[in-house]
C-alpha cells in the first residue's frame, strides 16, 4: 500500500502516534497481533474516573480480552474481572490477585463447581432451578450469590446473535419465570440481581433498560445488596455520554440503596490492538478486484463475519470514496472468508502491508485454526515504541489442540 496516503485520524490507529505501519511494524512476521500498551491505560484511566465519580465497581469481562500479560497493565484502573466460565476465573483470580472475581454462566457443571469456589467471590445463576442447585453450595463457601435476570427490552438492532433479550433467549430470568420458579427461600440466597442486554452501545440504552428493570423487578431489587449492569457499554468509545451514564448508576444507586457493578469487555482494550497482514496474490472476477491476504476473518477475527462488521483498516475509506475499491479475503475454503470492501489510493500489490484496528477485542480470545491456519503471533506496543514478542505459534500448538 502506497506510503503517500492520508495519515489516518480515526480513533482505531491515534495510538500510532501518526507514524506509518510500515514504519512500526513492517519487520514484523504477518499475520500478528500487536497490543498497544498504552491505548489499554488511556481506556483504564477513562473506566477508573467514572468508578471515582461514581462509587460503580467495574470489571473485565474476559470473553472480549484475554491477554493476562497485559492485565498489569488494567489491574490498577479496576476491580476485578468477570468469568465464563471455570477457566476464566481460575485465570482472573491468577492474574489479578486480590481483585474481585465474579462469574457467570448459563448452565453450570456439577464436577466443576467446586473447583470454581476456589476462585470465584460472586457467582451469578441463569436460572432458579440452578440457583437451586447450586446455590446452597455457594452460600455454605461464603460466596456472594446472584441471579440474571431478563427484563425483555430489546435496544439493538442488526446482531442477533448477541441479543440476549430476543424472544425465546436462553439467557437471564424473565419475571413470568421469576413468579414461575421462585420461592421466599432462594430469594433468600441473593445477594444481587444482573442483568447483560447491551452490544457496543451508548447510555441511552441504558436508561431505556433500566426503566423496563424498574417496571418489571422494582419490587425485588430494594432487598439486594448489589446490581450488575452487565457489559456491552462502549465507555471508552469517543462520543460515548459518560455523564448520562454515571446519571444512572447514580439513579439506581439512590432508588435502591445498592452497590453497582459493570462488566465491560470491549470498553477495556477498545482501540488497543491492530492486526497486521500482507497481500498475497491480487486476482479481478466479474469487474471486483480482490486481494487475498495471509490473514483470515473465519480464523483470525471471527466476530467480522458473526456480528458481522467491517474492521477499521489504515489508510483506507469507504467503498468508491478512494480510486480502487479492493475486496480483501483471507486464504481458507471458506467462501465467504471476506474480511470487507474498502477503498485505496491506489493499486495493491502484492507484499503490501496491511494493518487492521481494533483488533484486541474478540480475535485472540475467539480465533481458531480452521484449515490448519497458524494462529498469528501476538507482540505488545510499549509505551516508548518498543515491540516485545509475547508468542509464536508453531505447528505443535496446532497438532495438540486434536490429539496427543
Amino acid at each position: 500500500m502506497s506510503s503517500s496516503l492520508a495519515k489516518e485520524s480515526r480513533p482505531a490507529f491515534a495510538g500510532l502516534g501518526g507514524l506509518s505501519p510500515e514504519k512500526l511494524f513492517g519487520e514484523l512476521p504477518t499475520p500478528c497481533y500487536i497490543l498497544d500498551e498504552a491505548m489499554l491505560r488511556r481506556n483504564g484511566e477513562i473506566l477508573a474516573g467514572v468508578a471515582e465519580r461514581t462509587g460503580c465497581r467495574i470489571l473485565l469481562a474476559q470473553k472480549a480480552f484475554s491477554n493476562y500479560d497485559l492485565y498489569s497493565v488494567l489491574s490498577p484502573y479496576l476491580d476485578g474481572t468477570e468469568a465464563s466460565g471455570l477457566y476464566e476465573a481460575r485465570l482472573g483470580a491468577e492474574e489479578m490477585p486480590g481483585k474481585e472475581v465474579h462469574v457467570f454462566c448459563a448452565a453450570y457443571q456439577e464436577n466443576e463447581f467446586d473447583e470454581l469456589l476456589r476462585y470465584a467471590g460472586h457467582i451469578v445463576f441463569n436460572s432458579p432451578r440452578q440457583l437451586e442447585r447450586f446455590g446452597p453450595l455457594a452460600k455454605k463457601a461464603g460466596k456472594s450469590i446472584g441471579l440474571r435476570i431478563n427484563p425483555e427490552c430489546s435496544t439493538q438492532e442488526g446482531h442477533a446473535i448477541y441479543d440476549p433479550c430476543a424472544p425465546g433467549s436462553r439467557l437471564g430470568t424473565t419475571r413470568a419465570q421469576w413468579d414461575a420458579g421462585m420461592s421466599p427461600e432462594l430469594i433468600e440466597l441473593l445477594d444481587g440481581l444482573h442483568f447483560h442486554t447491551l452490544c457496543e452501545q451508548d447510555s441511552d440504552a441504558l436508561e431505556i433498560t433500566l426503566d423496563v428493570v424498574k417496571e418489571r423487578f422494582g419490587d425485588i431489587l430494594p432487598q439486594m445488596k448489589w446490581l450488575n449492569f452487565g457489559g456491552g457499554h462502549h465507555i471508552t468509545k469517543s462520543g460515548y455520554d459518560i455523564p448520562r451514564l454515571e446519571w444512572c448508576i447514580r439513579l439506581a444507586q439512590e432508588r435502591w440503596d445498592l452497590q453497582i457493578y459493570l462488566e465491560p469487555g470491549e470498553a477495556c482494550a477498545l482501540n488497543a490492538g491492530y492486526l497486521a497482514a500482507h497481500v498475497l496474490d491480487v486476482l479481478q472476477n466479474d469487474g471486483t478486484y480482490i486481494a487475498i491476504l495471509d490473514t483470515s476473518a473465519a480464523c483470525h477475527m471471527p466476530d467480522v463475519l458473526e456480528m458481522p462488521y467491517r474492521p477499521p483498516l489504515y489508510g483506507t475509506k469507504e467503498p468508491g470514496e478512494l480510486p480502487c475499491t479492493v475486496r480483501l479475503g483471507g486464504p481458507t475454503c471458506l467462501a465467504g472468508d471476506v474480511i470487507g470492501d474498502y477503498s485505496f489510493a491506489a493499486p495493491l500489490r502484492e507484499g503490501d502491508l496491511l494493518l487492521f484496528g481494533d483488533m484486541a477485542i474478540y480475535t485472540m480470545c475467539k480465533n481458531n485454526t480452521f484449515n490448519g491456519m497458524a494462529l498469528p503471533s501476538i507482540f505488545v506496543l510499549r509505551d516508548g515504541r518498543e515491540l516485545q514478542s509475547l508468542k509464536r505459534f508453531e505447528y505443535m500448538d496446532f497438532r495438540h489442540r486434536l490429539g496427543r
